[in-house]
């Protein structure tokens, strides 16, 4: 049923135009699902097509962050923002790519506190800096995260995924966007368990 996705319209695939259902078909067919973002978007086409095409060039990028950290960003700055969606989703991602069945539960249940690694901590207390206060946001964290080693390229890596997630957040928040159930269990368990 529509509303146990979103409090507005969802789309199934067969509804979108051509080239989205083209492209999320391919998603859908790579995890063997259609995540729910895409369904809750579909009904605003051109911005389900804005929000792939910035997606794909901030996540999908081969230089800059690993995937496994734009993950992160994405798992640390969801857990503060208290977006279950995101959580849920990218933390499903996060384990996959980082090959730890716990990361991201412990990354979004306390962000700032979690043990990481020099590196990973650097990445998450800029991405934190950003979007949790991002008014005094300033060349201080900047310095902090050159200071611990991200290059330039890194750090606005960061920005841009912290940026694209604050509105996913939101969006998700306006709909009470539910997870797709076979996120919960994605990089738990040996492949062959999932």
């Amino acid at each position: 049923m529509a509303e146990d996705v979103s409090r507005f319209p969802v789309v199934d695939v067969d509804g979108l135009p051509d080239d989205l259902r083209v492209r999320v078909g391919q998603i859908a067919e790579k995890s063997g699902f259609v995540p729910n973002v895409f369904r809750a978007l579909g009904h605003r086409p051109a911005e389900l097509r804005a929000f792939l095409d910035y997606h794909d060039a901030v996540m999908e990028r081969d230089s800059g962050l690993s995937k496994a950290e734009r993950e992160l960003v994405v798992v640390a700055t969801s857990g503060a923002n208290s977006c279950t969606y995101c959580v849920v989703a990218h933390g499903a991602i996060l384990r996959i790519r980082a090959k730890d069945p716990r990361i991201a539960d412990r990354v979004a249940a306390n962000p700032w506190t979690v043990e990481l690694t020099e590196r990973q901590r650097a990445v998450v207390d800029l991405a934190l800096a950003l979007a949790v206060d991002p008014v005094t946001f300033s060349r201080v964290d900047l310095d902090a995260a050159r200071d611990a080693g991200l290059t330039e390229d890194e750090i606005w890596d960061i920005g841009a995924v912290t940026a694209l997630f604050a509105l996913s957040n939101r969006i998700a928040h306006l709909t009470a966007l539910r997870p797709n159930d076979e996120f919960y269990l994605m990089g738990r368990l040996p492949r062959d368990q999932n």
